[in-house]
């Protein structure tokens, strides 16, 4: 059976108690876990351990640290993704844990205001995080993606970090022969892992100055399949293609 895990905002080591709250000592009595049992422990951050439950009240839950590492990060992998129906997005989010990413930024295209019931707000970003945390604790992970708020698309391609971009629009390069472009890049003699940046447009597609913009801003246009994809399937498709060469 593997070990009940879940996240904490406190930084810890060991040996050390950590506090968990509300949300983790209602899941903790759900499944029936009692003082004695070992559980493990994230902080989201790149630490990762065990420890023994000591104490489960109705408001929080103690865990005594016994075991504390910390996680190198994978290689950095950033995300543009549309503001779109919130189901979606909540689905996305968990799949992107899963996988790793390094960051998420929402971006609001003229095509994402028509969407209704869309995910955006700090209310919604809690959401995110939620369903971020529950599967970093299914997926055992260290590193929950860092959060961004909505951006235009100006300010995302301001924001973006410096390094390879790419943008799921059918047409453009197979993804593949793209990735074989960045591993030869590498080849070749760039330093390190770079962070590589992927933009997904919105249901509908990206309007042409959208697209335009990030053209200009050097993000190559790459493709999967033949079919046009919904945006979380390009999302997942592309990270999970990513992250198996990294």
């Amino acid at each position: 059976m593997s070990l009940p895990t879940f996240v904490t905002d406190e930084t810890f080591t060991s040996p050390s108690t950590v506090t968990l709250g509300e949300d983790a000592a209602h899941h903790m009595r759900v499944r029936r876990l009692d003082t004695g049992v070992r559980v493990g422990l994230v902080d989201g951050h790149g630490t990762r351990g065990e420890g023994v439950l000591t104490q489960l009240a109705k408001r929080h839950a103690t865990v005594s640290v016994d075991v504390a590492e910390h996680v190198e990060p994978a290689s950095p992998l950033h995300l543009l993704l549309p503001v779109a129906d919130r189901d979606r997005m909540l689905w996305l989010a968990e799949k992107c844990t899963e996988l790793e990413l390094t960051s998420w930024r929402p971006v609001v295209y003229r095509r994402s205001k028509h969407v209704n019931p869309r995910g955006e707000g700090p209310t919604f970003q809690q959401k995110v995080r939620a369903r971020m945390s529950a599967a970093l604790e299914q997926s055992r992970g260290a590193y929950l993606p860092t959060l961004f708020p909505e951006a235009s698309v100006e300010a995302a391609i301001l924001a973006k970090p410096q390094g390879p971009c790419l943008v799921m629009e059918q047409g453009g390069e197979t993804l593949s022969d793209a990735l074989d472009r960045l591993a030869g890049a590498s080849a070749a003699g760039v330093a390190g892992a770079p962070p590589i940046t992927i933009a997904v447009g919105p249901e509908g597609g990206f309007e042409e100055s959208e697209l335009a913009a990030l053209l200009a801003a050097g993000f190559a246009p790459v493709s999967i399949g033949r079919s046009i994809l919904r945006f979380e399937t390009a999302a997942v498709a592309a990270l999970a293609a990513l992250r198996a060469r990294t």
